[in-house]
């Protein structure tokens, strides 16, 4: 599915003067939460929530085009109608306008609301909001209608136009409520956010310029892709570069509502089993990018091992791993989807694929052999929502820097963190020295080291950095040195004391 760009109107949405700041936003869209709160449970917020914002941005932008349309053509309301005029086409009695009106049966006209949009701009908004539908919005033992009004007017409180809110804003406010979806949701979180730190980390190591492509594999809600369009500065040669797959259906249709609420509109997100059946093709073999940048599940049972030992796409290159677990499968994907040359990947896997063996050990060794591996960071423990492993980041690139050809950064990051009491976090900071560590590419005690392809095959292919880092060791004084300074600060002792004796006896006199 692709979505196309129109930049007069994304400058004017930038220029336009914005009456909130993301905060206040994130706290009117969560106040939408609260009004949930009973018939819905917290981990199902983001099914109601997300389409109902789409929908009323949606109506608001028409609205907002539609007095553009009139102003340039003297009140000329036919010419204002046509679907030249306006990015989405809203057939009547669709306008988020119209299922404010309604006092009855609420919930069915919220589903058919959105579905007749659909209909209506099948290139671009199909199967994004009638996911949704399978939500209980006509369910009244769950949605009464004074229920549904409710939430109606309270988003009704405030346009949500582009001239209300710069994209950027808009879709900044969706990430906090993204976040708080995934603080809500604890274990199901994994699915859809990764930690924006560890996003931003990934995509500064990986540097996309403008006018090359991001592919991410499992895009979850879209934020490795929205932040690799930000760290190209929103470039309009981002325009058909992004590009991503996932397979559940409701964080796909949220990953292409994600992206348009920040701005981002020609990008292409399929929904799909990518280990299974990848949907990014270029004339039936795997489309190859630029960057390949990915979180996928840890540790994926049943993904599908058996078809994969005759993959049509020729995956299988080292071999097939084990039904059980799936990231060698990831890795292979992803190093088969990376353009020559250009090509360099991020993924985000658990510590145990550094040093598992069987089939994992074995592609292990084929991938470092051939050179892939540019560099490992492995992070602290209770990073990601979901799981207690602690994670590590494979580093790869089709063509390494000469400098670094038959070589391998090992950093040690797992000391790198800020503890929070529910969930520890990577702050700024942080990011900054692992980044840091990454471009310095040099052996530092206790964080980092550079270790030849030789060195790594004499552990046995074992690529955690705790086996390669110098850490600091404090001398260890024998026993009678130990014993002589404590006598000597024992007997110090004694003498100060019986000095404060004598002048306290000194003054009693």
């Amino acid at each position: 599915m692709i979505y196309k760009i129109d930049s007069k109107r994304k400058k004017a949405a930038k220029d336009a003067e914005e009456i909130g700041t993301s905060k206040e936003l994130y706290n009117f869209l969560y106040e939408a939460c609260n009004i949930l709160r009973g018939p819905v449970s917290q981990d199902a917020f983001k099914e109601y929530i997300t389409p109902l914002l789409y929908f009323k941005r949606i109506s608001d932008v028409y609205d907002e085009e539609t007095k553009a349309a009139l102003a340039i053509s003297d009140g000329d309301e036919e010419f204002a109608s046509l679907p030249e005029q306006h990015r989405f086409v809203i057939p009547a009695g669709c306008h988020w306008n119209d299922i404010r009106e309604r006092t009855t049966d609420i919930g069915s006209a919220i589903i058919g609301a959105m579905r007749q949009i659909e209909f209506a701009n099948p290139m671009t908004l199909y199967g994004v909001l009638s996911v949704f539908s399978t939500a209980n919005w006509s369910n009244k033992n769950v949605f009464s209608d004074e229920k549904l009004r409710d939430l109606i007017e309270h988003m009704s409180k405030r346009r949500l136009g582009n001239l209300d809110y710069a994209a950027d804003l808009m879709g900044d406010a969706y990430e906090m409520l993204l976040k708080k979806f995934a603080d809500l949701s604890k274990a199901k979180a994994g699915e859809f956010y990764t930690p924006r730190s560890v996003v931003r980390l990934l995509v500064r190591i990986l540097d996309p310029k403008p006018g090359e492509t991001v592919y991410d594999p499992a895009c979850g809600s879209g934020g490795m892709l929205i932040e690799a369009v930000h760290h190209m500065k929103n470039d309009e040669q981002c325009c058909g570069a992004i590009f991503g797959q996932e397979k559940n259906v409701t964080n796909a249709a949220v990953a292409k509502m994600n992206l348009f609420l920040h701005g981002a509109n020609d990008f292409n997100i399929m929904c799909g089993d990518t280990l299974r059946d990848p949907k990014i093709l270029a004339n039936e073999h795997l489309a190859h990018f630029d960057c390949v940048i990915a979180n996928p599940p840890f540790s994926l049972e049943n993904w599908g091992a058996e078809a994969w030992k005759t993959d049509r796409y020729g995956r299988n290159l080292w071999g097939t791993p084990s039904d059980s677990n799936g990231d060698y499968a990831w890795l292979q994907h992803m190093i088969c989807s990376m353009h020559s040359i250009t090509g360099r990947m991020a993924v985000v896997l658990p510590q145990g694929a550094l040093l598992r063996g069987n089939d994992e050990r074995r592609i292990r060794e084929e991938i470092v052999k051939h050179d892939y591996v540019d560099a490992i960071i492995s992070l602290g423990e209770k990073l990601f929502y979901g799981t207690g492993l602690s994670p590590c980041l494979f580093i790869i690139r089709d063509e390494k820097l000469a400098e670094h050809k038959g070589k391998v950064l090992m950093i040690d990051g797992s000391k790198i963190l800020t503890p929070q009491r529910a969930q520890n976090i990577l702050s700024d900071d942080d990011v900054d020295e692992l980044y840091r560590l990454y471009k310095a590419y040099d052996d530092e005690e206790d964080r980092s080291a550079v270790v030849t392809i030789s060195q790594i095959a004499e552990k046995d292919y074992d690529l955690s950095p705790n086996k390669y880092v110098k850490y600091h060791k404090e001398e260890v004084k024998p026993y009678s040195a130990v014993l002589a300074e404590f006598k000597a600060a024992y007997q110090q002792m004694i003498d100060a004391e019986k000095k404060f004796r004598d002048i306290l006896n000194r003054e009693a006199v």
